[in-house]
């Protein structure tokens, strides 16, 4: 497999969670910030495994981290197949984007 070019990589963060399900549900890569035991984290989450595979090896991140965990659609309430890293520490993305990463996220979207 080629290098995936950089807008195949780029996440989307979403203020409402039901758009951010439905990018991932599409095969969009969705950050999904939270606090887990007073620890600032993010979950990556799609339904396109070998995008957060893709998304991982550029990042650094162990393979055998990806987690498995279907998730109901909420276009429809079926479960589907869905996977996501836990990003915490170095791997968590700052929450201020610089203007490179809008313009590329402009792109992906557009």
């Amino acid at each position: 497999m080629s290098e995936p070019t950089v807008e195949y990589l780029v996440y989307i963060e979403f203020e409402r969670r039901r758009e951010g399900m439905i990018h991932a549900m599409d095969g969009g890569l969705w950050l999904h910030r939270h606090v887990w035991k007073g620890r600032a984290m993010a979950h990556l989450v799609s339904t396109d495994r070998e995008r957060l595979l893709a998304y991982g090896r550029a990042a650094g991140l162990p393979e055998d981290r990806l987690q498995y965990k279907p998730l109901k659609d909420p276009r429809t309430t079926e479960r589907r197949e869905a996977w996501h890293w836990d990003l915490v520490g170095r791997f968590l993305p700052a929450k201020d984007r610089d203007a490179d990463a809008d313009r590329r996220l402009r792109r992906v979207t557009e």
